[in-house]
C-alpha cells in the first residue's frame, strides 16, 4: 500500500514539475514575443538603449544616457535646437521670466570650453569684472575643461546660495595668464533693460539686454517716461543681445511700425507659414530711430533691427549681427526637460533669412567670431562678403543681403588699438573691481555731497592722475608685480573704467552706463549722425 501511495505521489510531482516547465517555457516563449513585439512598435533608439540597459557589461545610467542621446541627435540637426534637462529648464526659464541665486553669466559649452556668452548687468559677475567670450577653466578646485563638462555639471558649480561664495578662474582672449575670481552670489533678477534715460536734448536711450516676459512692459514704460521728458529721437541699445522670445521682439517693433507694415514672417516644412503685421498700438510710430547692433547681437534682437531696416523706418548702426535666423519651440517632456526644437525660419519683411551657414558642423558655426576676426571684417565693412543671389530691397528700394546676420547701414569697427601688457593687467583684473568698490565706501559721503545726483557725478566727476596711481600701487601690490608704463590713451581709457564703476557703486546703473556711453563709439557714431 505505501509503495503504490509513494508511486502516485512520485507521478504526481513528475506531473505538477512537467505542468510548470511547459508553463515556463510557455511564459518565456509568450514573454520574448512580447517584447518583440513591443520593440517592434519602437522606435531604434528606444531598442538599442533596452537592450545596453539589459545585456550591457557594466551598471549604466539609464536616463543620462538617454539624454546623451537626444542631444546629439539635436545637434545633428542645427546649432540651435537643443534639449534642456528638468534642472536646465528651470534654470532657462527663470533667466526669462524671474530671479534666481548665483553668479549671474549665461553660457555655452564649446570645444570642452565653457564660454560667457552674457553677463547679466548688475550680477556678480559683471562686479567682479567677468565679461563676454571669458573662458571658465577652474570653478573652486573643478577643472571645467575636457570631455567630462557638460551644462548640468556647470550649473550645479556656479548656482548656490545667496551669501555663499565661489572662486571662477577665467582664460580671456588677448591676456597671456588665468585670471582668478572670488564672486560672491546674489540672486539675480532679470529685468531686461537695463537703463533709460535721455543722454541728449530731444533724444532718448533704451538699453536692451535680453527678450524676456517682461520686456514689452519695460520697454514701454520707459518708452512713454522719456516721450514725457521730451523725446524727439531715440536709440534703442542692442549690442551684446543675444535674443530671447521672439513675442517680445514683435510687440517692441510693433511700437514703431505703422498698422499693415510687415515685421516678419515664418516658414517651416511642418509649420503653417505665418505674416505677422504691426497693428495700431504704436507708442512711436514717428519719431526718428536708431537701432545699435554687433556681432554678439542675435535672434530676436536681429528681428527688431531687420524689421526696422527692411521697412526704412530708421538707421541700423554697428556692426554685424550674429546671425540667427532660426525659430525655436519650447516642447515640454513629462519629467520636466523640455526640447528646444527649430520649427520654422523666420525672414525680414523684404524676404531675407538671416541665418549663417551651419553646414561645417556646430563648432565651425561657434567659431565664427574669430573667422570674422581674422578676414578683417569686424575692423572694415569691405571685408564682409556678400552672396550676390540673395540680394533683397527694402521698402524704399535700398540692397540689403541675406545669408548670414544684418548688415548695418552704418558700420563701426571694432577698437582693435594695440594695449601695452601692463594696460591689460590693470584693466582685465578683479583688483579693478576691488579697488573701486574700497574708494566709493571710503569716499561715499564727500561724493554724495559734492555730487547731488547720478547726472552731476557724470558731468562733474573727475578721476585725477591721483586716484589712477592709487589703483596703481593698490594692484602691484595686491598681485606683488611690477607694472611697466602706460601712455597717455591707456591712462585715459582706465580712468573712464574707475570713474563707470566708482559711480555704480554710488549711484548705480544711472552713473555706470552714461561714463561708458560717453566712450562707447557705436553710440558715439549713433549721436553725430
Amino acid at each position: 500500500m505505501n509503495k503504490t501511495l509513494n508511486k502516485i505521489l512520485f507521478y504526481i510531482l513528475i506531473f505538477l514539475f512537467s505542468v510548470s516547465l511547459i508553463l515556463f517555457f510557455v511564459s518565456y516563449i509568450i514573454d520574448r514575443k512580447m517584447e518583440k513585439i513591443a520593440l517592434k512598435q519602437s522606435s531604434k533608439l528606444e531598442e538599442v538603449l533596452y537592450y545596453i540597459n539589459r545585456n550591457y557589461v557594466d551598471t549604466v545610467n539609464y536616463n543620462q544616457l538617454l539624454e546623451k542621446a537626444i542631444s546629439t541627435m539635436l545637434e545633428g540637426l542645427d546649432p540651435h535646437s537643443s534639449y534642456f534637462s528638468a534642472e536646465q529648464n528651470k534654470i532657462q526659464q527663470e533667466s526669462l521670466q524671474g530671479s534666481f541665486e548665483g553668479v549671474g553669466i549665461q553660457f555655452n559649452i564649446m570645444n570642452d570650453t565653457v564660454m560667457v556668452i552674457n553677463v547679466i548687468a548688475g550680477g556678480p559677475s559683471e562686479k567682479a569684472g567677468i565679461k563676454a567670450g571669458d573662458r571658465i577653466i577652474k570653478v573652486d578646485q573643478n577643472k571645467m575643461v575636457g570631455q567630462g563638462i557638460n551644462n548640468e555639471k556647470v550649473f550645479k558649480l556656479l548656482r548656490g546660495k545667496k551669501g555663499t561664495k565661489v572662486d571662477i578662474g577665467i582664460i580671456r582672449p588677448g591676456v597671456p595668464n588665468q585670471i582668478n575670481f572670488k564672486i560672491t552670489r546674489d540672486v539675480i533678477e532679470t529685468f531686461s533693460v537695463d537703463i533709460s534715460y535721455m543722454i541728449s536734448k530731444g533724444t532718448g536711450y533704451i538699453k536692451i539686454n535680453q527678450f524676456g516676459e517682461t520686456t514689452y512692459d519695460e520697454f514701454t514704460k520707459a518708452l512713454n517716461q522719456l516721450k514725457n521728458q521730451g523725446m524727439k529721437k531715440l536709440i534703442v541699445d542692442l549690442q551684446g543681445n543675444a535674443g530671447g522670445y521672439l513675442d517680445a521682439a514683435i510687440r517692441i517693433c510693433d511700437h514703431f511700425l505703422k498698422k499693415g507694415e510687415m515685421i516678419l514672417y515664418t516658414e517651416g516644412e511642418h509649420t503653417k507659414s505665418e505674416k505677422i503685421y504691426a497693428t495700431s498700438e504704436g507708442d512711436f510710430e514717428n519719431g526718428e530711430v536708431v537701432i545699435l547692433i554687433d556681432e554678439f547681437s542675435a535672434s530676436a534682437s536681429e528681428i527688431v533691427a531687420g524689421a526696422i531696416q527692411d521697412n526704412d523706418r530708421g538707421t541700423i548702426v554697428g556692426r554685424r549681427s550674429f546671425g540667427k535666423g532660426l525659430v525655436q519651440q519650447m516642447i515640454p517632456l513629462n519629467d520636466g526637460s523640455s526640447l528646444r526644437l527649430t520649427i520654422a525660419r523666420y525672414h525680414t519683411p523684404s524676404g531675407r533669412c538671416i541665418q549663417r551657414d551651419y553646414k561645417e558642423g556646430v563648432d565651425a558655426y561657434y567659431q565664427d567670431f574669430a573667422k570674422r576676426f581674422n578676414d578683417g571684417e569686424l575692423m572694415s565693412a569691405d571685408s564682409t562678403k556678400f552672396n550676390p543671389k540673395l540680394k533683397y530691397k527694402t521698402k524704399n528700394g535700398r540692397i540689403v543681403y541675406g545669408g548670414g546676420g544684418i548688415m548695418p547701414d552704418v558700420f563701426v569697427p571694432l577698437d582693435h588699438s594695440k594695449y601695452s601688457d601692463a594696460y591689460l593687467q590693470l584693466i582685465n583684473s578683479g583688483l579693478l573691481i576691488e579697488f573701486c568698490f574700497n574708494y566709493s565706501t571710503q569716499q561715499k559721503n564727500q561724493i554724495t555731497k559734492s555730487y547731488k545726483s547720478a547726472g552731476q557725478y557724470v558731468d562733474q566727476f573727475v578721476i585725477t592722475d591721483d586716484i589712477l596711481n592709487q589703483y596703481i600701487q593698490f594692484y602691484s601690490k595686491k598681485g606683488n608685480v611690477k607694472l611697466g608704463t602706460l601712455n597717455s590713451f591707456e591712462k585715459g581709457k582706465i580712468k573712464i573704467w574707475l570713474k563707470a564703476l566708482i559711480g555704480r557703486n554710488i549711484y548705480r546703473d544711472e552713473a555706470f552706463y552714461p561714463v561708458l556711453n560717453k566712450e562707447d563709439a557705436i553710440i558715439q557714431k549713433a549721436m553725430k549722425m
